[in-house]
């Protein structure tokens, strides 16, 4: 069980290392804000779980406990995630923010 949790917590710094890069190499803002959405999705899921693996793995209320915190935060951060995501993806489309495409060589970098 703690190999099992070790690695999803693993795997879930994975995402998020990849998302970090992701949004500093990108070449435009809708791009970079996919990265970042995948980034705080797949990352926190699995370290979450991971976590929450370890937790299970002695049984007591104090670890029940901050297991379930642990599910309200994961919860929490799926809710506004995308709607965060959508505000800046609104936001965005509102600046005439264009899409990169390899004619335009990238100019629209920020």
């Amino acid at each position: 069980m703690i190999i099992l949790s070790a690695l999803l917590i693993a795997i879930g710094l994975f995402f998020f290392l990849g998302g970090s890069i992701g949004i500093i190499r990108l070449p435009d803002f809708y791009s970079r804000l996919h990265a970042a959405g995948m980034l705080d999705t797949m990352g926190l899921l699995l370290s979450m779980s991971g976590l929450t693996l370890y937790l299970v793995h002695d049984f007591t209320l104090a670890n029940f406990l901050s297991g379930m915190k642990i599910v309200l935060i994961v919860v929490f951060v799926f809710i506004t995630s995308p709607t965060a995501t959508h505000a800046i993806v609104d936001a965005g489309i509102r600046a005439v923010r264009e899409p990169w495409t390899k004619g335009n060589g990238g100019g629209n970098r920020i």
